[in-house]
């Protein structure tokens, strides 16, 4: 036991003044720096698609007694879109409520003009069935749609009125409405 105590103390007397030694000798300065006079820089930018407008006062078509009613929307295009980009939403439970496609409706189909001079689109009361209830409003708008964006909306708010059509009215929403 004693051989094993002297041969310990041996090797501790031997590693101790080395470790002293690299603990009292400071590693040596370094003039290294993360630093190059080159610069760079960059920017991004969401696309924003611009809204249609309205460019005159919808109106509701009652027709005769109600049948063949229809509501229609004066709207342009912002410049380089056409019918093509558009798309008719509608919100069935209120105005400010969600807008979704209105489905069964063909916006090119049911639209006349041009890109130029504004369009005309005429949407069935009939397609919008239970939606246009008595004295309920109905709000139709027409956004733009590119690379998977869509713009803000068009807007008007529409009602069938009582009976056949009688007392029905449409009127243009401001922006953003």
């Amino acid at each position: 036991m004693k051989k094993f105590s002297t041969m310990r103390l041996a090797v501790l007397g031997a590693l101790v003044p080395a470790l002293l030694l690299q603990a009292s000798t400071p590693p040596a300065v370094t003039d290294a720096a993360w630093q190059d006079a080159e610069r760079s820089s960059g920017s991004f930018a969401a696309t924003t698609i611009p809204a249609p407008t309205l460019n005159g006062q919808c109106s509701y078509e009652p027709n005769l007694l109600g049948l063949g009613a229809y509501v229609r929307i004066l709207w342009k295009a912002p410049e380089g879109y056409s019918v093509a980009d558009a798309e008719l939403q509608a919100s069935t439970s209120g105005l400010g409520s969600a807008l979704a496609p209105l489905t069964g409706f063909s916006l090119t189909a049911e639209t006349t003009g041009t890109a130029a001079g504004g369009y005309v689109t005429d949407v069935p009361v009939n397609l919008l069935g239970g939606l246009l209830g008595l004295g309920t409003e109905l709000q139709l708008s027409i956004v733009m749609k590119r690379f998977g964006w869509t713009s803000k909306a068009a807007s008007v708010a529409t009602n069938a009125g009582l009976v056949a059509g009688l007392g029905g009215s449409c009127r243009n929403l401001p922006p953003d409405a």
